[in-house]
């Protein structure tokens, strides 16, 4: 099995990346069995819309995570119920809109996805770790690919350790920013701190240059505006033996898309 995991997609410059690479992508590493990508920045930085869940399934994706930003689109939430294939972070308390981990099925494949969030430096909710084994109890014995959506490296590679040969691969997304140690751990486990940003990567994570330094200067609310200039799609392609469920290699992607 091959999976392509797309790193946070971020605005229009993002769900263009996405849409114009994706060909390109397939016919070089695929291809994909699955096409998973981290939609809660879709909308201009911040969450999702119908819309532009219909735009990015047209466009590829089989399968969306998300994070934080998920919620701030309210007309979005009563979605997360309507649609299987948008997850949402598991370790949500229980009755929270959505659900944080599914069994998805194509071409005679199941894979399956589930979704947590972190709580170093982010707000606090139920424990990942605790999520992420009630989800694995209750999933049947199929491929696993885990989107940890976390700020701190430790957390994530933490998890990963944790859960080293248990799942098929664990991504962290969140941080925007691509780190270089893509591996398969010992148990069989492939792993990547943080896959990435589908965006432009002129400005600062995605948002103007402009829009961001107001607040860090002098600590007072700014309007962020989104960067359309030298957009780059980043993510991994991840092979998974068919039968042992091991990962058998992971690798980055980052390539320009203007």
């Amino acid at each position: 099995m091959r999976i392509l995991f797309i790193g946070d997609v971020f605005g229009k410059p993002g769900r263009r990346a996405f849409a114009a690479k994706l060909p390109e992508l397939s016919s070089i590493e695929g291809p994909f069995d699955f096409v998973v990508i981290n939609c809660e920045n879709a909308a201009a930085g911040f969450g999702m819309t119908k819309g532009l869940m219909e735009e990015l399934f047209a466009a590829g994706a089989d399968i969306m995570t998300s994070g934080n930003h998920i919620w701030d689109k309210k007309d979005f939430v009563p979605v997360l119920d309507a649609e299987p294939a948008i997850l949402r972070p598991a370790n949500y308390p229980a009755g929270t809109p959505g659900r944080g981990y599914g069994v998805f099925e194509k071409n005679g494949l199941r894979l399956g996805v589930v979704n947590v969030q972190g709580r170093a430096f982010m707000p606090p909710i139920d424990c990942p770790f605790k999520a992420t084994e009630r989800a694995l109890d209750e999933l049947p014995d199929v491929p696993v690919f885990v989107d940890f959506h976390a700020e701190a490296t430790a957390e994530k590679v933490a998890l990963a350790r944790y859960f080293d040969g248990r799942v098929s691969a664990l991504t962290g997304t969140h941080t925007h920013v691509q780190t270089a140690d893509n591996s398969v751990l010992q148990g069989g486990t492939a792993f990547i701190t943080d896959a990435g940003m589908t965006g432009s990567h002129s400005g600062v994570i995605g948002m103007k240059y402009d829009s961001v330094i107001t607040k860090f200067l002098l600590g007072i609310p700014s309007k962020f505006e989104v960067e359309e200039a030298h957009p780059r799609i980043q993510g991994v392609v991840i092979d998974i033996d068919d039968e042992s469920h091991r990962a058998l290699d992971i690798r980055r992607i980052d390539k320009p898309a203007d």
